[in-house]
């Protein structure tokens, strides 16, 4: 795929159409310029950076979950999903989504269906919304299967964005108070030094002393200090990539104080969410099970929904293989109960996806009423520690003049 500029007439009223679409080569182009209904003049492919691999364009989410319900609507409206895919292009403000939209009305024009086409994109839409499409192709639901994807993307977004809200202030707080730090630490303190240096008889404090060393380091070895900052997070950036990073980390996540609670809340909400609109949608448990372990993120729940599958293959039932595992809170096998015996299994999904979503709200509120008296604390001491290290030495220099005067004046 590849992105062509055009200029063409539009026989109808003589004016000239300057736009862009993507097609496989030149020559399908120029079809796609025609079947337009336009008189093609020029059509050429478009050089630039932002096209060179259209298939992994940045596409927000908020513009995805609009799309999504868009073509939802008007597909539950009667209108063919060509038309459908048309208009909903027409009025699509973002770029790349708007030139993946047209290419798949090509490639739709093509004979392929909506899912093979919109999985030429991997990196946009996700293997839960593909096989939510190709369900809804299947059953004959696809306005359906496309609401439940824009709902499930709508929540996805929301719990993501409270977490990132949760951590944002105390990151912040903590890179002001480094910063503040540096600067009392490079600029004031060794003015403090150089007014004592001259003063015969004057002992400087311990924690004067231990900071102003720590201040000469830093202005005479700064660059080492920045080499070591880059490869620290260089290298950690790597290792949390590799296989036994990810796993560490995740197991972090999972069980660190306080934010461990968060997280399996969080995997517990991601998990039955996706399910719930996987089996609401008709797709088989065991394929349910192979994406919803995929859209986890954690090494260590995905490894356990794998191995559900090979129980149930052997004839367990799913809340059966999740029983008394530690990867999973007992309130999902549970329930998961109730809902085999009734056969309400997505109507369980869905109750246990909004009390975990609801648990994660309370857990963010919990996580910021604590970290702020914390960070309060921590500021606190640092600040104490710098205070004292300019303050100390005044206060010895007075003692010490006074203790002198009295001396003097005794003679």
């Amino acid at each position: 795929m590849a992105t062509y500029k055009f200029s063409a007439i539009n026989p109808e009223n003589r004016q000239r159409v300057n736009s862009e679409l993507i097609a496989n080569s030149l020559k399908e182009a120029v079809a796609a310029v025609k079947r337009q209904g336009l008189n093609p003049i020029e059509v050429k492919q478009k050089k630039s950076l932002a096209n060179i691999s259209i298939g992994t364009p940045k596409v927000k989410q908020k513009d995805l979950v609009l799309f999504t319900r868009q073509l939802s609507t008007l597909i539950n409206a009667g209108l063919p999903l060509m038309q459908a895919l048309v208009n909903t292009g027409s009025q699509t403000q973002d770029k790349p989504l708007k030139a993946i939209i047209d290419a798949t009305a090509e490639s739709i024009r093509a004979g392929k269906s909506l899912s093979q086409s919109l999985g030429l994109y991997p990196k946009v839409f996700s293997v839960i919304y593909l096989n939510l499409i190709a369900a809804g192709e299947t059953s004959g639901t696809l306005d359906k299967s496309l609401m439940r994807l824009a709902d499930q993307l709508e929540k996805d977004a929301d719990i993501t964005k409270k977490i990132r809200s949760a951590f944002t202030y105390p990151v912040v707080v903590l890179v002001v108070m480094l910063g503040v730090m540096v600067f009392m630490v490079v600029k004031v303190l060794p003015a403090v030094g150089n007014l004592y240096k001259g003063l015969a008889g004057t002992s400087l404090p311990l924690v004067t002393r231990i900071l102003l060393s720590a201040s000469n380091l830093l202005i005479k070895y700064w660059w080492l200090f920045l080499l070591i900052l880059i490869g620290v997070v260089v290298f950690t950036n790597a290792w949390r990539r590799t296989p036994t990073g990810k796993g560490i980390l995740d197991n972090l996540k999972m069980n660190m104080w306080p934010t461990g609670p968060l997280f399996m809340k969080l995997y517990m909400a991601r998990f039955s969410r996706t399910a719930a609109t996987l089996v609401a949608s008709g797709v088989p448990l065991i394929q349910v099970l192979e994406i919803t372990s995929k859209s986890v993120n954690n090494v260590h729940i995905q490894q356990t929904i794998l191995e559900s599958i090979d129980k149930v293959k052997v004839g367990k039932t799913l809340s059966e293989s999740l029983e008394n595992n530690k990867n999973f809170l007992p309130l999902v096998p549970s329930m998961l109960k109730i809902g085999e015996a009734s056969g309400t299994i997505d109507q369980m999904l869905e109750r246990l996806a909004t009390y975990y979503e609801k648990e994660v709200d309370d857990e963010v509120k919990n996580i910021s009423a604590l970290v702020e008296p914390v960070l309060m604390i921590v500021l606190g001491v640092f600040a104490f520690i710098i205070v004292a290290a300019v303050l100390l030495p005044i206060y010895s220099l007075a003692g010490n003049s006074s203790f002198t005067g009295g001396t003097n004046g005794g003679v």
